[in-house]
């Protein structure tokens, strides 16, 4: 599909500024990943694109020499006045480029491009943070997780960039690392990907698509990963099959690779083999915090698995029944450093609002097993933070503590609209936190569990597994308004979309409330 310039206005977006050969289509386009914007601070963004003129070569059709790439970053559309300057894009890189941009204005919209081998890339809009100290009325953020190329199109990035947002909040699963399969409505272009080139040829596939790209250039992104980005249901230095350990870390260094290079992250995130700190914080002036967190990287070793499961290399499982190993106070989800940032994060913020910003869903969730859902909910998945309930407790009690304010949990993971709110682990009748779930702009839910599964998981408020979509937040001073956009049929790239659910959580008192 070709994104006309009228249908990219009306999701928000301006696509302009093309060459005459970009235009017609003649040439090599070094922008077919097209161009995004993310981490916003008070005087400045990161600017992202990747010179790829064949996306879909390992090494995007670039030559093997640095390439001097001229971006330039203006109050107005039409680039009148401009700021400008040059960056190099490494073929050690992909030839990514992420230019991190200071002495900007706060609070107000910027439009850049890009030119690189007299082509002119198309224009994204962004905007810096309100300026530390100040006091802005309103945010409008976007956000959303789990994106399956095959599963469906991305309408719901059409929907979202016409939302005009302030931020675009990513959740994980940017993309998929299965094999292509036949069972949705498009496939993945290439192999399940088991070295840097196979990751960065299954991003540009996701890349390559004139709906993503449009959510990309409408409002800067702020983003975190999840397992499918590296492999499902890896945890830590452990992978979904217990995998030698090296071979699996060597895996995951290929992808973290990959991901900081298709994504508009800080060069803090850059990866060194398998490392990468992904987890950071987002201000909106005073009125905002977003405590960004990486919950798959650094946690302990999967519970309650069979004996000698390493060893024989078994499968871990993702449900499991109690055990003593994943009530342990010893085991963390995020990692003891992680957990400590964390903390001195809840406790020192002033900003009136305070977004847990995660992967997976943080509400317990009691399940069946997946071959017998008549059967009662007695099983833990522990691939999400039911396999680590102290490291969960630990954090309520942190936001408890420390009287962080307003604080709100946004997860991603499940493929379904949940919301709910968290119990004091001390003290059950006092509501901690709310959470909200934002669905899934294409993935699709098999979860064995009840559409409202409330009466026997009291945290859950609202669940709903069918639809898919994103979530929206307007936030002002006094008012979290959480609206659940769902989509009639992700599988139709032209789907209508709908509100099916509002919730509110006012500043001041805990919990969540039916809009």
């Amino acid at each position: 599909m070709i994104l006309t310039r009228r249908e990219a206005i009306a999701g928000g977006v301006v696509l302009v500024g093309l060459t005459a050969a970009r235009a017609s289509g003649a040439g090599r386009d070094p922008f077919s990943l097209g161009v995004a914007s993310g981490d916003p601070w008070p005087d400045g963004m990161v600017l992202w694109t990747r010179l790829a003129p064949e996306p879909l070569s390992p090494d995007g059709g670039m030559p093997a020499r640095a390439v001097p790439v001229r971006w330039e970053i203006s109050e107005s559309e039409h680039f009148a006045p401009v700021r400008s300057g040059t960056a190099m894009a490494e073929p050690a890189w992909g030839h990514s480029v992420h230019v991190e941009l200071t002495g900007l204005r706060p609070g107000r919209p910027y439009w850049y491009r890009f030119i690189a081998d007299g082509v002119v890339s198309p224009v994204g809009r962004t905007r810096t943070a309100p300026a530390s100290g100040t006091s802005p009325e309103r945010l409008r953020l976007c956000f959303g997780s789990c994106q399956k190329y095959e599963a469906g199109y991305y309408a719901a990035w059409r929907h979202a960039a016409a939302e005009d947002p302030d931020l675009i909040v990513f959740l994980g699963d940017y993309i998929y690392e299965g094999d292509p399969t036949d069972k949705g409505v498009r496939k993945h272009l290439n192999a399940k990907p088991r070295d840097l080139a196979g990751y960065r040829v299954r991003y540009a596939t996701y890349k390559l698509d004139p709906w993503l790209q449009a959510a990309h250039a409408a409002a800067p992104w702020v983003s975190t990963w999840d397992d499918h980005e590296v492999e499902n249901n890896y945890t830590g230095d452990f992978s979904e099959h217990n995998d030698d350990r090296a071979v699996f870390l060597k895996l995951r260094a290929a992808a973290y690779k990959a991901y900081y290079e298709h994504m508009p992250v800080r060069r803090a995130a850059r990866p060194v083999g398998s490392h990468a700190r992904l987890y950071r914080t987002i201000g909106w002036g005073d009125l905002a915090q977003l405590q960004v967190i990486d919950d798959r990287q650094y946690r302990t070793s999967p519970p309650c698995q069979a004996p000698g499961a390493t060893a024989r290399h078994l499968a871990v499982p993702d449900a499991a029944p109690d055990c003593p190993e994943r009530n342990l106070a010893s085991r963390s989800m995020l990692g003891w450093q992680q957990e400590d940032w964390l903390a001195g994060r809840l406790r020192t913020t002033r900003a009136r609002w305070n977004f847990l910003t995660q992967q997976t869903l943080m509400l317990p969730l009691l399940r069946s097993p997946d071959d017998k859902p008549d059967l009662p909910l007695t099983l833990y998945n522990t691939d999400r933070w039911d396999g680590f309930p102290a490291t969960r407790a630990r954090i309520l009690r942190h936001m408890r503590d420390a009287r962080t304010p307003n604080p709100v949990i946004l997860s991603g993971d499940i493929h379904a609209f949940v919301a709910g709110d968290h119990a004091d682990p001390d003290r059950p009748e006092r509501i901690v936190a709310s959470e909200f779930v934002g669905g899934s702009i294409t993935s699709l839910n098999h979860a064995p569990y009840p559409q409202s599964p409330s009466a026997i998981n009291p945290g859950f408020r609202y669940s709903n597994i069918e639809q898919r979509g994103y979530g929206r937040i307007d936030l002002t001073r006094d008012r979290c308004e959480v609206t659940y956009r769902g989509l009639a049929d992700a599988r139709d790239e032209r789907s209508s979309i709908a509100d099916i659910g509002r919730f509110v959580v006012e500043a001041g008192k805990a919990g969540l409330v039916t809009a």
